[in-house]
């Protein structure tokens, strides 16, 4: 389905402002679609003055829709749809016509010219299913005078409002609590569930006729309410945003749209939304995070421990072959501390794992035998892997890294100095990982199936059976060394 910038480059000849005015309608339009209890339809001219092209739709979550289909990136030639026609080319709501009739549902249409600056740029086609219309309530009737308010409001050019936009994810809907105010900031109207979400912060009686501004003084502490002003001109509805107020117990979202039909400020539509239970999870969350990276660090720390008691060990010990062996120990240990310390860092439990493979290159150059001389660079990115998998890979990497340090270079050559390039590419869903060295090469007669090698060993574990992978060893293919690769799922 084409986007509304998509369409708008391709078939009309609107500029950037005209888009952003209209992404800024698209923005709270699923307001007027609730109030209404209708589809909305936007419709954009074509260039070259042929008809119109559907550029977005927007459906009610208070009524039965009137279109079962999407109609997004539909063209419809002038002539054929009188309403859009006159509501062009006059600038004015149309309400006149007979119902249509779409899959034996009839369909009231109503078309709103979108003004900006003086001119009208869109079309809007609210589309009531009729099946769905009953004697009108008290509630519905305040849901339909208020989206006549702001449909007046957008063929006038005075909605959207420029203002403030929303930052909440969760910003409230027509249906979660629905209060109309007058110029004045007192309450005409409040919906059931507006009240009920007010009676929640302590309110005992009806909110009709009250200040609503200081009644939400009196029933929130300062503390857990924003500042004065904003607090003055979201609940007296005289400013297009929103602001978070509560008390120890209950959290809301309140939001504003100011009613202007005919330029002059008439009062204000306010929602409301109760969303303790998501400040509470929120917390639970954040709690949970919290702990987990404790986790992580604390892990990190006992791990940096066992590292230091067994270099400890080596020093004391007079075999050089255990002194080796624990060596490698240490390093092996330091590879998943180092993937542990950077998940303590981490918000999510996935880590960037680039990071930690040029950590892990730092560190087996530096613990190799030829103190240095032998560096390791990364050609390409790893991105970001789930934790489960981080550590199994760091500890092949970490393998492979340092059998290309021990046994592709002679630790006797004081004139050395070797490079291992780790080379990363990510084809259809898997990680391709190869570690090449331009050493002295594998022996004619090596075989890895044969090989006693620990580290081969761990390293055949780990990409086969703990990551999914396939792992191979040979000859570099272009000059002498050795190239280690394996490659296992990217997810």
């Amino acid at each position: 389905m084409p986007t509304l910038s998509e369409l708008v480059r391709s078939h009309t000849d609107l500029d950037e402002a005209d888009v952003a005015w209209l992404m800024l309608l698209q923005a709270d339009w699923q307001i007027i679609a609730d109030l209404s209890f209708a589809d909305l339809v936007l419709w954009l001219p074509d260039r070259a003055g042929n008809g119109f092209w559907a550029g977005a739709q927007m459906r009610p979550t208070t009524g039965p829709t009137a279109y079962v289909d999407d109609v997004v990136g539909t063209f419809v030639p002038t002539g054929r749809r009188a309403m859009l026609d006159e509501a062009w080319s006059r600038g004015r709501l149309v309400r006149e016509g007979d119902p249509e009739w779409r899959d034996d549902v009839p369909v009231r249409v109503e078309t709103i010219p979108v003004r900006r600056a003086g001119r009208v740029i869109a079309i809007i086609a609210r589309n009531t299913n009729l099946l769905g219309v009953r004697t009108p309530s008290r509630l519905e009737l305040s849901y339909l005078q208020t989206a006549a308010d702001l449909t007046q409001m957008i063929a006038s050019g005075h909605f959207p409002s420029e203002g403030q936009r929303s930052d909440h994810a969760d910003s409230p809907r027509v249906g979660d609590g629905f209060l109309r105010v007058d110029a004045a900031g007192r309450v005409v109207y409040a919906s059931p569930n507006a009240l009920s979400v007010y009676r929640r912060l302590g309110l005992s009686g009806d909110l009709a006729g009250l200040l609503l501004t200081d009644l939400t003084r009196e029933l929130v502490p300062p503390r857990r309410r924003p500042d004065e002003e904003t607090l003055s001109a979201v609940l007296g509805g005289r400013a297009h945003r929103d602001t978070e107020i509560g008390t120890d117990e209950v959290s809301l979202i309140v939001r504003a749209v100011p009613l202007k039909p005919h330029g002059e400020h008439i009062g204000g539509l306010i929602l409301v939304r109760d969303v303790t239970d998501l400040r509470r999870r929120d917390r639970e969350l954040v709690t949970k995070d919290a702990t987990i990276r404790e986790i992580h660090h604390r892990v990190k720390n006992n791990l940096q421990t066992v590292a230091a008691l067994l270099r400890l060990q080596a020093r004391r010990i007079g075999s050089e072959e255990a002194k080796l062996a624990l060596e490698e120990a240490v390093r092996r240990v330091g590879s998943i501390a180092i993937v542990h310390e950077t998940l303590s860092q981490a918000v999510e439990e996935n880590v960037a794992f680039d990071e930690i493979a040029d950590r892990l290159g730092a560190m087996v150059a530096d613990v190799g035998s030829q103190g240095g001389r032998v560096q390791v660079r990364r050609e390409g990115t790893f991105g970001v892997l789930p934790s489960e998998s981080a550590t199994a890979l760091a500890m092949a990497l970490t393998e492979l890294l340092q059998n290309a340090v021990e046994h592709g270079y002679d630790a006797d050559d004081l004139e050395l100095e070797g490079t291992i390039t780790v080379t990363v590419r990510r084809l259809v869903g898997r990680l391709h990982v190869s570690v090449d060295d331009d050493g002295r090469g594998l022996p004619e007669d090596f075989d890895v199936d044969a090989s006693s090698s620990l580290g081969l060993s761990i390293v055949r574990t780990l990409v086969e059976s703990e990551l999914g992978g396939q792992l191979s060893l040979g000859s570099r293919p272009h000059g002498p060394g050795t190239r280690a690769e394996f490659d296992v799922p990217a997810e």
